[in-house]
């Protein structure tokens, strides 16, 4: 997307369990959405250095029927509710509800996710950062050409001690990614 500079912005691609909120392995229950400390905080920061900041999440959930569209609604517009309660807001949100073995195009770690944000917001994946903590996110983030940073929180603690991550960084939380970014990436 265009700042009115002539510039594009660069974007920020997120997971969301165990990024922007706890991990709760299938989340069904729009009640159970609890931020992770630092998240609202650490996407603000970005917003205000001039990254637009997205959600990439597969939700097989809905594949396997254990939630409808709906349902999902509710989960991200509460994310979004105590996110925007902390002064912090996404431009989107971009689900793949398909089983693994559905074959689609939007599973991470294919990037049709990213292609869809990158067209909906104008923006060069090679030009963005996708957060993660599973080794599809990862990969997804390397199959677009982003640089990519794995976090330690959700699954991310174990995935990194298993060692074939290949992420290009490393963070504790996404409050340390964002400050990795800010090094590296004009935030």
């Amino acid at each position: 997307m265009n700042d009115g500079s002539g510039v594009k912005r660069r974007f920020v691609v997120l997971d969301r369990d165990g990024v922007i909120i706890e991990d709760r392995d299938h989340l069904v229950e729009a009640e159970l959405v609890e931020l992770l400390p630092g998240a609202a905080s650490a996407i603000r920061k970005l917003r205000d250095s001039g990254f637009g900041v997205v959600v990439a999440t597969n939700q097989s959930v809905i594949g396997r029927g254990w939630l409808d569209e709906a349902g999902l609604g509710e989960i991200h517009a509460r994310m979004e509710d105590f996110l925007r309660r902390e002064g912090a807001e996404l431009d989107g949100i971009f689900i793949c509800p398909h089983i693994a073995e559905d074959g689609c195009a939007c599973r991470k770690p294919v990037i049709g996710l990213m292609e869809q944000a990158a067209r909906a917001h104008q923006f060069d994946p090679r030009e963005s950062f996708v957060v993660g903590d599973k080794t599809s996110d990862i990969e997804f983030g390397k199959r677009a050409g982003a640089t990519t940073i794995l976090v330690r929180s959700g699954y991310g603690r174990e995935v990194e001690a298993e060692g074939k991550h290949g992420a290009d960084y490393v963070a504790d939380d996404l409050p340390a990614a964002v400050a990795i970014i800010s090094r590296h990436g004009n935030a």
